[in-house]
């Protein structure tokens, strides 16, 4: 099965990791589901209803980039997250998962997001403008052109080839951590036994689906289209793809459990 999956390319390799590992198996619509949506769509309904909610985050999210960060990679890649365990065990949590240490985790990793994102939006179109691609900067300002796909999916490669293994791998190691300590935030606090860890790590997963199948298929062209919106929607389809993070991640890490 998984030299038959090497061999194909796009969503359609990607579902049969999905149903591979049991993640797309007759998932019934439940109680719980119902709650949990309800409880979702309520946390985000005000940002569409209220014009002064929306405008109050965007203006705060421009003065406090780094803050907001920190909080929407902490609710929405964690919500990926319980999304991705309730798709393979059938519950949003359970004993040893630590919801709220894989919270902070990934608010500091959110921050890292949000570093990575003006270094590579600002830095590479520097670097094309080197290679001679002149006006590279001035291009990502103006509206919609062959160029600035062009300028766009440079940096999302740039970004995502370089920043996104490291940050990947660092969220499996903090992962492992959390679930050898009980998932509890005293056990978080406890320092990272990093040589063992990566005895532990499954590299073939994180190499034949986090690294070959997610990156190059989903998040380079997920990225570049991010990069091609206005600076006040970047941020929010950013936050969004937060929640597809966590659940990829998530999978990634019930494969390697198998």
């Amino acid at each position: 099965m998984d030299n038959t999956r090497d061999k194909v390319s796009g969503i359609y390799f990607f579902k049969i990791d999905l149903f591979d590992i049991g993640i797309i198996n007759n998932i019934q619509m439940k109680k719980q589901d119902l709650i949990f949506i309800l409880c979702v769509v309520a946390c985000f309904m005000p940002f569409f209803l209220s014009e002064d909610v929306f405008n109050f985050y965007v203006n705060y999210n421009k003065a406090h980039g780094m803050i907001t960060s920190f909080i929407k990679f902490a609710f929405l890649a964690t919500l990926g997250e319980v999304i991705g365990l309730r798709m393979k065990t059938g519950a949003y949590n359970q004993k040893g998962f630590g919801i709220l240490p894989r919270a902070i985790v990934w608010g500091f990793l959110g921050l890292t997001i949000k570093l990575a994102f003006v270094i590579f939006a600002t830095g590479t179109p520097i670097f094309l403008n080197y290679l001679g691609l002149d006006g590279a900067t001035e291009v990502m300002k103006g509206a919609f052109s062959s160029e600035k796909l062009l300028v766009a999916f440079a940096i999302s490669a740039c970004m995502n080839l370089i920043y996104a293994p490291v940050m990947m791998t660092l969220h499996k190691i903090t992962d492992i951590h959390i679930v050898d300590n009980g998932g509890t935030v005293g056990g978080l606090l406890k320092p990272i036994q990093f040589s063992n860890i990566f005895q532990k790590l499954d590299w073939g997963v994180q190499w034949n689906f986090v690294f070959k199948k997610t990156i190059p298929f989903f998040w380079i062209p997920a990225h570049t289209f991010t990069f091609l919106l206005p600076p006040d929607y970047q941020v929010l389809f950013a936050a969004a793809l937060g929640i597809v993070l966590g659940v990829l991640l998530a999978v990634a890490s019930l494969k390697s459990a198998k």
